[in-house]
């Protein structure tokens, strides 16, 4: 059984999440419990909506420039 869904409704782990941005999983972690990345719990396991993940990074960009 596969919970993740392709596009804007993916659901990443964040294992997945930490190979995308190139950081551990523990600084992941970090980035949740400090409410700077938005995760939920479903069925046991942390997981990062897609389009989150995206809003975090866009926002990092706005930042920036």
């Amino acid at each position: 059984m596969t919970i993740t869904a392709t596009g804007e409704h993916a659901l990443l782990t964040i294992d997945e999440v930490a190979t995308e941005l190139r950081r551990t999983p523990a600084s992941v972690r970090w980035l949740i419990q400090d409410g700077q990345l938005k995760s939920g719990k479903l069925g046991g396991r942390r997981l990062i909506r897609r389009s989150d993940l995206n809003a975090w990074i866009e926002a990092a960009f706005a930042e920036a420039g």
